[in-house]
């Protein structure tokens, strides 16, 4: 698609927000500061309805005029995420009902259940409108509907009776529901449809699921929905996305970007000494905000994966983020270095949330571009720079393809489950810890990219074509806590492994259904043979144990390791160890073991390890790419690869810290930014928090 043919910088722009008018001032800087787009007209349905059927949708001409007399493209948004108190007022209906049964308080925004038909009438409407009348408009590239969706789990009485009619058409008659959940247990068993319970009392995980994986399916039908009536009116050569926030409760990000033209998203980040590397022990525990380099590629490898294929980051860090008490903007040269990871992990679009810090409403002290002052600083500087240095790449960067070494297997499904039923408690506490899975793909995803690797995000319905093909295309397949997965999918990994690739389990995979059931069946069940191993008990670790690496197994585990929160009492059949517990009671079993299987190799990790187990066990799984490799890095560098339009190699080097540091490049290369060359062999500095962009074949 012609937006994503070369990698450019844009904001979220809203003149309307300003204190008083300074467009053509605001337009004359941004465009001079090299941003190329500007987002738009998202948050103000009142703005472009004030009044039920009163519309003014010729406010924003004179920014779609001025962005086309400077070349600046535009992306117009829906405002329905942003619901005017008139229409709340005259259709208290529509508004969101939470599990305790109260409305949502109206006064912030996503107050709405999307799916109530007098909502989608209006929603409809305005969004016609908008479309119809500025679709011709040369600026407007393409267009956002709605924004972050999915805030909350709906539970109005209509989305109740809809998620019952999907019981109805899924199971048929209500004694298969009772099989399928083991409503058996503590009297939950139903004669009719008409006793099932709402789903605030509810205890069964399989029911639990099927809420998620429904209230999941809304949240994609309304962007459809919407990007649908948008396609009818928008002129050829115009796309279509919204802006993900990942980690809303009502989101399959996967399933949401089918109905787009292209991925977009949010990547927010913790910056200053957060982003410094080396990090050993800094682990994910959830939330908006990232914390630590590998979050911030983890964050792009995940939009990548959820259409597989190149994404628009929509908002990002321009300074501070969060609220007035969280002050941190990054320090110089961060802005320039996330970029730079962004664009080297797929990243077509850097886009700045947002040109100028507001000075009302919830975020008045999230940083903009501009701070309150309105004067250029720093921040804008920083993105002159980039949007420079994206210029002076150019062709370079068209078409380019991130490298991965190895592929994660993200559940949502899964996620979702153990969020019911954690396998971790929070730390410090007994508590259930909801994050769990994110700390389990995260320890994983951690460890292979300490380790050198590059990564690639897939999801279990992604995994398709033959076991030999999937073998080909994933020579390494790390499938971190599968919970809920069903008997293709586990046959399919099987498969996998049989036709040549290097599967990595680990603990809780395949241990229930996709109804969230556990399996009647020893763990880990129909992947025990190609495990080579078996377990009948697991415990959780009240407290680090330290491992140690068993004898010829070839894993290099230096002093310090630990397993942590779990173990698996694994008995080997025919795997061979790969590192023990240094436990009195655990010392019995192995952490961890591998297994040769069919013409591939089976490694499955029972615990979770810290990060010197996990990326101890990534060196040892990882096999050599065939990508010239940089020897002796410092711990605070990154080097990553990709691949242009024509199949050049483009290096990104990254310097995570304040000490200026040197490499010895492996192969000769172009430098894209400062130009000059360098053979194979030479010292390349890298400055404190700097990047460097190279080309292959000096």
């Amino acid at each position: 698609m012609p937006h994503l043919d070369r990698v450019s910088t844009g904001t979220a722009y809203y003149h309307e927000y300003q204190p008083h008018d300074r467009l053509e001032t605001d337009l004359d800087l941004l465009a001079e500061s090299g941003l190329k787009l500007i987002r738009v007209g998202e948050s103000v349905w009142s703005t472009w309805e004030p009044e039920d059927g009163v519309f003014d949708l010729d406010w924003i001409l004179p920014v779609l005029d001025g962005a086309r007399e400077r070349g600046v493209q535009v992306l117009l948004g829906t405002p329905t995420y942003a619901v005017p108190p008139w229409l709340q007022r005259a259709h208290p209906e529509i508004a969101a009902v939470l599990a305790d049964g109260r409305p949502v308080p109206w006064g912030g925004r996503q107050e709405v259940d999307f799916t109530n038909p007098v909502f989608r009438r209006y929603a409809e409407r305005l969004v016609r409108r908008i479309v119809s009348r500025h679709a011709a408009h040369p600026a407007v590239a393409g267009y956002q509907v709605d924004n972050e969706p999915g805030l909350h789990l709906l539970h109005n009485p209509q989305v109740f009776a809809g998620f019952v009619a999907r019981l109805k058409e899924r199971y048929g008659r209500v004694e298969a529901l009772n099989e399928a959940w083991g409503l058996t247990y503590w009297s939950h068993r139903l004669s009719s449809w008409d006793e099932l319970w709402r789903p605030p009392g509810d205890t069964t995980p399989s029911y639990d699921l099927a809420w998620r994986r429904y209230q999941a399916d809304l949240t994609a039908g309304f962007i459809a929905w919407q990007a649908g009536i948008v396609r009818e009116l928008a002129r050829p050569g115009q796309y279509v996305t919204t802006c993900l926030a990942v980690t809303r409760p009502a989101v399959d990000e996967v399933a949401v970007t089918r109905a787009l033209d292209v991925t977009a998203g949010n990547v927010y980040y913790l910056a200053q000494d957060e982003l410094a590397l080396p990090d050993e022990e800094r682990r994910h525990e959830g939330g908006w905000f990232g914390q630590g380099v590998w979050q911030l590629y983890q964050s792009a490898d995940r939009l990548w994966g959820a259409g597989q294929a190149p994404f628009m980051v929509t908002e990002t860090n321009a300074a501070s983020i969060g609220g007035s008490h969280t002050n941190h903007p990054g320090y110089e040269g961060q802005l320039r270095q996330v970029a730079w990871a962004l664009v080297a992990r797929g990243a077509r679009l850097v886009q700045y949330w947002h040109w100028h810090t507001l000075h009302y409403g919830a975020e008045t002290h999230w940083g903009g571009l501009l701070g309150h002052s309105l004067q250029p600083g720093r921040f804008l500087r920083e993105a002159r720079r980039i949007a420079g240095e994206f210029d002076v790449a150019g062709t370079a960067l068209r078409g380019l393809v991130p490298d991965a070494d190895v592929t994660f297997v993200r559940s949502v499904e899964s996620d979702w489950a153990l969020q019911c039923q954690p396998p971790l408690a929070r730390p410090g506490s007994l508590a259930p810890d909801p994050r769990a899975y994110d700390r389990i793909f995260g320890a994983f995803y951690k460890g292979f990219f300490d380790a050198g690797a590059q990564l690639r995000v897939v999801s279990p319905e992604q995994l398709t074509g033959s076991p030999e093909e999937l073998a080909a295309a994933h020579p390494v397949l790390v499938v971190p806590a599968l919970y809920a997965a069903g008997d293709a999918v586990l046959a399919l990994l099987d498969g996998y492994a049989r036709a040549g690739g290097h599967l990595v389990l680990t603990f809780r995979t395949g241990y229930a259904d996709e109804e969230a059931r556990a399996r009647a069946e020893v763990a880990p069940g129909a992947l025990r043979d190609a495990a080579g191993l078996h377990y009948l008990e697991y415990a959780n670790l009240s407290r680090p144990v330290e491992v140690r690496a068993a004898d010829g197994s070839g894993l290099e585990l230096g002093a310090g390791a630990h397993a942590t929160e779990w173990a698996d009492g694994l008995t080997l059949d025919d795997a061979r160890p790969l590192a023990h517990y240094v436990h009195p009671h655990f010392g019995q079993w192995p952490a961890a073991a591998e297994k040769e299987y069919g013409r591939g190799r089976v490694t499955y990790v029972g615990t979770l390890p810290c990060s010197r187990f996990a990326t101890a066990l990534a060196r040892h799984v990882a096999r050599p790419s065939a990508r010239p490799r940089w020897a002796g890095l410092p711990p605070s560098v990154t080097v990553t690869s990709a691949r242009d339009a024509g199949g050049g190699r483009i290096w990104f080097a990254h310097n995570w810290s304040w000490d200026q540091v040197r490499l010895t490049t492996p192969e000769p290369v172009s430098d894209l930014l400062g130009g000059g060359r360098l053979a194979a062999g030479e010292e390349l500095r890298l400055d404190g928090w700097d990047v460097r962009v190279l080309a292959a074949g000096g």
